[in-house]
C-alpha cells in the first residue's frame, strides 16, 4: 500500500541519518564511487534534490516540477529537462543512493514520490574462521630474519627514487621541502584522488597540483600543519570544485553561490 502524501515532517521516521553532517558524509562516499555514472545535468538535478532533503536529513518529497523550477531559477533560465531528472532518479535508485516510495492523496490519486537516501554500505567484517583461528607458535629465528628485512625496507629513499608516475616538474617542486620519495608519491596520490573525485582528467592536474602545493608551503610558514598531505588534499579538492563550476558556466550554467559546493549542504539549507 502506498504512503499517504503530506508534509515532509511526517516522514521523519524514514531518515537514516542523525544530522546533516552524517548525511553529507555518506553522500560524498556514494559519489566518490559513482559520480562518473551521471551526466553534469543529472548531477545538477541530484544536487538540487539533496537540498530538498536537508530539513529532514536524507528525506525529500519534493515534486519534480518544484525541483526543476528551482534549478531553472538558480541557473537563470538554463535548467534541465524532466527526462534528464527522471534519468537521474532511475540511476540513483538502481545504484542504491536512495529508495523511491510512491505516495497517494486521500482520494487515491498519485502524488509526489518520497525519496529516502540510503547510508553508504560498510565493508564486510572479517570472516569468522579468520577471527577464531589460533595463533601460530612463534619461530624466533624467522622473527629475527623478518626484523632484518623490515630494517632494510625502512631505509629512506630520496627523491631520485620517486616513481615514474609522478611528473618531474612536480618532483622538482616538492623535493625542496619533502625530500623522500615516499612523501612525494603520497602528495601526488592525494592530487590524483582529488582529481578523480571531481571528475578531472589526470593529464590536467599538474598545474593545479603545483600551485596547491605552494599554497600549502605558504601556510606551513605561518602555521603548524599536523598532516601536510591531508591539508594539501583539502586545497586541491576546493580548486577542483571551482573548476567543476567553471565548466558548468561554459556549458551555459551560471556560477553557483560559493556557500554551496559539491558537498551539497549548508547550515541554512
Amino acid at each position: 500500500m502506498n504512503l499517504k502524501s503530506g508534509s515532509v515532517d511526517q516522514f521523519e521516521q524514514f531518515s537514516q541519518f542523525k544530522d546533516l553532517q552524517e548525511f553529507n558524509a555518506h553522500l560524498e562516499m556514494w559519489l566518490s564511487v559513482h559520480k562518473d555514472k551521471f551526466s553534469k545535468g543529472e548531477l545538477a538535478g541530484l544536487k538540487r534534490l539533496v537540498r530538498f532533503a536537508a530539513k529532514i536529513p536524507g528525506v525529500s518529497n519534493a515534486k519534480i516540477g518544484t525541483v526543476l523550477k528551482a534549478i531553472h531559477e538558480e541557473y537563470n533560465g538554463n535548467g534541465i529537462s524532466r527526462s534528464t531528472f527522471k534519468r537521474m532518479i532511475a540511476k540513483a535508485a538502481e545504484i542504491g543512493i536512495f529508495t523511491v516510495h510512491e505516495t497517494e492523496r486521500k482520494n487515491g490519486s498519485q502524488s509526489s514520490n518520497l525519496y529516502v537516501f540510503n547510508r553508504f554500505p560498510k565493508s564486510e567484517p572479517p570472516k569468522k574462521d579468520k577471527l577464531d583461528r589460533p595463533n601460530k607458535t612463534i619461530n624466533l629465528s624467522k622473527t629475527n630474519k623478518n626484523q632484518k628485512i623490515t630494517k632494510r625496507n625502512e631505509t629512506v629513499l630520496d627523491h631520485t627514487f620517486t616513481s615514474d608516475r609522478v611528473p618531474q616538474s612536480f618532483i622538482s617542486t616538492v623535493k625542496c621541502f619533502f625530500s623522500e620519495a615516499k612523501q612525494i608519491e603520497e602528495f601526488w596520490r592525494m592530487a590524483a584522488f582529488a582529481a578523480y573525485k571531481n571528475n578531472c582528467e589526470l593529464n590536467t592536474i599538474l598545474e593545479t597540483a603545483i600551485h596547491s602545493f605552494k599554497q600549502l608551503i605558504r601556510k606551513m610558514k605561518t602555521s603548524a600543519i599536523a598532516k601536510p598531505a591531508a591539508y594539501f588534499y583539502g586545497i586541491l579538492n576546493k580548486k577542483f570544485e571551482e573548476k567543476y563550476f567553471e565548466e558548468l558556466l561554459e556549458m551555459g550554467f551560471p556560477a553557483e553561490d560559493n556557500a554551496f559546493s559539491l558537498n551539497f549542504f549548508t547550515k541554512s539549507s
